[in-house]
């Protein structure tokens, strides 16, 4: 019998198995051209929504949203848990400064560029480069999985990817405040913003992680170890749901949350057993919703936009690129001194900064609230997506081995 859900059912339904299908054979495409497949996604993406139409899901729709966020909440949880807290602790003073005043560097950077290169207003350029300033997880994480890279450097990298989302978010929201009247932009209430968002996020993160290892590897009270793939899901997804409830960095709380499952020895839980079924069970799913990510993101990019604005946006990603990102990580890296960065280190993580679901999200936040300028905005952001992710990825493990990142030092 047919019910008016019927057809949103069977929407769902033909999305999935066309995009999982895609990406299977986009994934085999990017293995046999030794490229990551984050990068073949898109291009999948982008042949069969601006290309075939064959997908045609709005960035505003509750499937694509749904998507983004599971997706990315799960990558980041997985990439937290393959961090070892004793190597973060030795970096932990470059990925705070790359991951606060780093963000504002690149957004005063790129934002200087935005506003002669467009003519934008001040705020409204500023506003284009916070929705670009921070780097992607979702991006990073599954790039670092398939290239070997220097263990210090991955998760520097990672971390960065993991906790520079909050300050890029919080300054966009800040700079929508200050744009619609709603607040003035003050540094005072933007850094107690920060400081809760952020710091809460981390401290929730830590306890739910913490509560949900704690009921599967303790040795007497893990009463839920045979389930503990299906609890590591629900540790990651009900990080985010509660620090987003709590107003506090969902993102933050997902890979803290991470951290902690990926370190139980530290709490002298074990989990040394479960780690086959804890690898296949995450190499598995997080490659499914890679797919659905970017090449949702690749079906959604707007060419006649991007025709419009091109050479402007493209100045501007070559400016983030070139410029931003080198300043970002001298600045940052230099004055921790304990790290001991080598050059090609530095030069290695200067050209790693893949931009992708989180600028995607406030992108579509500012077209959806009708901002203007909303459409240069969309340009630029789309730009950085598909020249990071097509360009930097694609050669992020060329780079690694001609500088060497692809062994230990």
């Amino acid at each position: 019998m047919e019910t008016a859900v019927t057809p949103i059912i069977h929407h769902l339904l033909i999305l999935l198995i066309l995009i999982v299908t895609a990406g299977m054979l986009a994934g085999r495409a990017a293995a046999k051209l030794r490229i990551p497949d984050v990068a073949a996604f898109i291009l999948v993406g982008l042949l069969l929504g601006q290309g075939l139409h064959w997908i045609n899901e709005s960035s505003s729709s509750l499937i694509n949203q749904l998507i983004l966020i599971v997706g990315s909440t799960v990558i980041l949880f997985d990439g937290g848990r393959n961090i070892s807290l004793s190597g973060l602790s030795k970096v932990k003073w470059t990925v705070a400064l790359l991951s606060v005043p780093g963000v504002l560097i690149t957004v005063i950077v790129a934002g200087t560029a935005i506003h002669f290169v467009f003519g934008l207003e001040w705020l409204y350029a500023l506003l284009a480069a916070s929705v670009i300033a921070s780097t992607d997880p979702a991006s990073i994480i599954p790039v670092f999985r398939q290239v070997a890279i220097r263990v210090k450097v991955r998760e520097t990298v990672e971390s960065e990817s993991a906790f520079n989302d909050a300050t890029g978010s919080i300054i966009t929201f800040a700079l929508i405040a200050a744009i619609t009247g709603k607040s003035a932009l003050e540094a005072g209430p933007l850094l107690g913003q920060f400081a809760y968002t952020a710091l809460g996020g981390i401290a929730l993160g830590g306890i739910i992680g913490l509560a949900s290892v704690y009921v599967v590897a303790h040795l007497k009270l893990g009463i839920l170890r045979d389930y503990t793939t299906i609890a590591m899901l629900v540790t990651a997804l009900s990080a985010y749901l509660i620090g987003d409830l709590l107003h506090v960095s969902g993102f933050m709380a997902t890979f803290a949350a991470g951290l902690i499952w990926g370190n139980p020895h530290l709490m002298r839980l074990r989990l040394e057993e479960k780690q086959n079924e804890i690898v296949h069970f995450s190499d598995n799913i997080t490659v499914m919703l890679r797919m659905l990510i970017f090449v949702l993101l690749g079906s959604q990019a707007d060419l006649a936009l991007l025709l419009q604005y091109g050479w402007q946006s493209f100045a501007i990603v070559m400016v983030l690129m070139f410029i931003a990102r080198p300043i970002t990580v001298l600045a940052c890296s230099l004055p921790d001194r304990k790290a001991d960065w080598k050059k090609k280190e530095l030069l290695f993580m200067m050209w790693v900064r893949e931009t992708g679901v989180i600028p995607a999200v406030l992108s579509g936040m500012i077209t959806s609230a009708g901002i203007m300028h909303a459409e240069k905005i969309a340009s630029i952001t789309l730009m950085t997506i598909l020249i990071t992710v097509l360009l930097q990825a694609s050669t992020t493990a060329f780079v690694a081995k001609r500088l060497g990142m692809d062994s230990e030092a």
